[in-house]
C-alpha cells in the first residue's frame, strides 16, 4: 500500500456512511459482528512485548465484539519470531490474572526496518471494522479494551478515535518531569497525549493524535492509504511523526476524529529517557519531524531567522546558567531549534522531490 504526502490534487473527500448501515469492513464489506484487531509493531523489545501482551490480555473485554491481536515482528533478531510462533500457536497460551484466556494472535515478520514499513505491511491483513494501535512499550488499562468498542458505538461518525496516553510513574522518577513553569522540558521525555476528562470533537483543534493510543475505523486506509515511509522511528532511532503525518492526510480529507478520555494507555517510563543525553537528541529528531510536516517550508526557500536566533539565544542562556534546571532547559530547547532548522530543509527537499515527480 503506497503512502504519500497530502497535495492539492488528492483523491476524493471520504464518503460519509448512511445512517442506520452496519458497519464497513476493510475489504469494503458491512459487518455482520462487531470486531477488533489490535496492532502491535515491535523491533527487538521481547520484554516489553511480552508485557504489553499480558496487559491486553488482563482487558476486560465487550460482550458481542470479536477481537484479536496482530503483532508485526519488525526486522526483529531476538526471540520475538520464536516467543510469538509459540504464542499463536497455543503452545504458551494461558489464562490472564482475570481468568480470560488469551486473544486469539496472529503475527507476521516484516524484514525492512522502520515502524511505516511494518505498519504497512499489516494493513492488508486486518478484515476488522476497526484496528487499535498499541505500541509495544504501553500498557493499556484495564477497562480499555471496552472503552474502544463502547466509543465506536457512542460516535459512530468519528472514522478516528484516539485516547489518553499517560507516563507509567512510579513515584521513582526525578521531580523535574512533573515541573509546569516556564522550565519545563517539552516534548517530555516520555510521551503523554492527555486532553483533560471531557470528550471532545476535533482534537486535533487542541492537538493533533499520535498513533501511540489510536483507533481506526479500517475503511478509512482504502482512502487514506498507508503511513509514509519518509517519516517514523527504523529501529530504536527517535524520529517520529509517521503517525500524525497520517492523521493530518486523513483529516484533509474530511475523516472525523473524537477524543476519549476513557481510552488509556501508559507509556514504559525508561529510566535512560531521563538522562540529559536522551532529551536533547529526542528534541532534535521529534522537532525536525514537526517541522517537516509543517506548511513552514511552502512558504519560504529559506530557513527564517529566528530559527538561529533561537539556538545562539538558548547556547548562550544555557552556557551562562548557573541553575542546572535552567541548564538543562535551554540545552533542550538549543537542541529542538536545531531540529526546527533541519525539519525546514527536509520539508524543502521533500517539496522538491514531489516537484519533480511526474504527474499521473
Amino acid at each position: 500500500m503506497t503512502a504519500r504526502r497530502m497535495t492539492a490534487d488528492s483523491p476524493t473527500p471520504i464518503p460519509r456512511a448512511l445512517e442506520g448501515e452496519r458497519p464497513v469492513g476493510h475489504d469494503g464489506s458491512r459487518a455482520s459482528v462487531r470486531s477488533l484487531s489490535v496492532l502491535i509493531s515491535t523491533h527487538n523489545r521481547i520484554d516489553l512485548l511480552m508485557r504489553a501482551l499480558r496487559y491486553l490480555n488482563e482487558a476486560q473485554r465487550p460482550p458481542q465484539w470479536t477481537i484479536d491481536v496482530l503483532v508485526v515482528a519488525n526486522a526483529c533478531s531476538d526471540g520475538t519470531h520464536a516467543f510469538l510462533e509459540s504464542r499463536a500457536s497455543g503452545d504458551c497460551a494461558s489464562k490472564s490474572v482475570s481468568g480470560l484466556p488469551s486473544l486469539p494472535l496472529r503475527w507476521i515478520a516484516e524484514p525492512e526496518i522502520g515502524k511505516s514499513h511494518a505498519l504497512n505491511r499489516a494493513i492488508p491483513e486486518i478484515a476488522s471494522e476497526l484496528v487499535a494501535f498499541v505500541d509495544d512499550d504501553h500498557r493499556v488499562d484495564s477497562s480499555y479494551l471496552q472503552a474502544v468498542c463502547e466509543a465506536a458505538t457512542a460516535y459512530p461518525d468519528a472514522e478516528i478515535l484516539c485516547g489518553r496516553i499517560l507516563p507509567d510513574w512510579d513515584g521513582s522518577e526525578p521531580d523535574w518531569v512533573h515541573d509546569m513553569d516556564m522550565y519545563r522540558i517539552y516534548p517530555l521525555p516520555v510521551p503523554r497525549y492527555d486532553l483533560g476528562d471531557a470528550p471532545m470533537a476535533s482534537p486535533e483543534d487542541t492537538a493533533i493524535p499520535g498513533g501511540g493510543n489510536l483507533i481506526v475505523r479500517t475503511h478509512l486506509f482504502q482512502h487514506v492509504g498507508g503511513f509514509s515511509t519518509d517519516f517514523g522511528p527504523k529501529g530504536h532511532n527517535l524520529a517520529g511523526g509517521e503517525d500524525q503525518e497520517w492523521v493530518r492526510r486523513a483529516l484533509a480529507l474530511g475523516a472525523r476524529a473524537h477524543y476519549v478520555p476513557q481510552i488509556v494507555q501508559y507509556h514504559y517510563v525508561d529510566p535512560d529517557r531521563l538522562k540529559l543525553a536522551y532529551l536533547v537528541r529526542k528534541a532534535y529528531e521529534r522537532s525536525a519531524s514537526v517541522a517537516r510536516m509543517s506548511d513552514a517550508p511552502l512558504r519560504s526557500s529559506f530557513v527564517p531567522r529566528f530559527l538561529f536566533r533561537k539556538v545562539v539565544q538558548h547556547s548562550l542562556l544555557a552556557a551562562t546558567s548557573l541553575s542546572q534546571r535552567r541548564r538543562r532547559f535551554h540545552l533542550v530547547r538549543t537542541a529542538a531549534s536545531l531540529g526546527e532548522i533541519k525539519g525546514h530543509l527536509q520539508g524543502r527537499a521533500d517539496l522538491k522531490s514531489r516537484l519533480k515527480r511526474p504527474q499521473p
